[in-house]
């Protein structure tokens, strides 16, 4: 397997950290019995919670395309040094994204957002290119 499927793999994995890390924080915030209910009341999470759900909805709006880049890069057997790299920048930039939101870092947590997102342009790139 190669470098930019185990990263999938770690990318996927990091969904779940931020499906959990949001839902355990607004269930922190508004407590068991409205969450096991229906919702009706439609809460809105606030402060850390409310962090974390909007990191949460950042993370969906990339992942499906690194997902797709990656999965095309490997279809067409197309991997090379930017697939690479851009993969490990889009993890790491991802992973420290989270974090970085839900303290409320304003310009780290841009940046690490800037390298993620460089990091799927190169895998994007990678596609055009074909191997190198």
């Amino acid at each position: 397997m190669t470098v930019e499927l185990w990263i999938l793999l770690l990318a996927a994995l990091l969904g779940l950290v931020h499906l959990s890390a949001a839902s355990f924080a607004f269930k922190a915030q508004v407590g068991n019995r409205y969450t096991i209910g229906p919702r009706d009341e439609n809460l809105q999470a606030v402060g850390v919670a409310g962090r974390l759900q909007r990191a949460q909805q950042n993370f969906l709006e990339t992942f499906p395309v690194f997902a797709a880049c990656v999965l095309f890069v490997q279809v067409t057997d197309g991997y090379g040094t930017l697939s690479f790299w851009g993969s490990i920048l889009y993890l790491g930039g991802r992973v420290l994204f989270l974090p970085l939101y839900a303290m409320g870092v304003p310009w780290l947590r841009t940046l690490s957002w800037n390298v993620a997102t460089l990091g799927l342009a190169l895998v994007g790139a990678q596609i055009v290119v074909g191997n190198t």
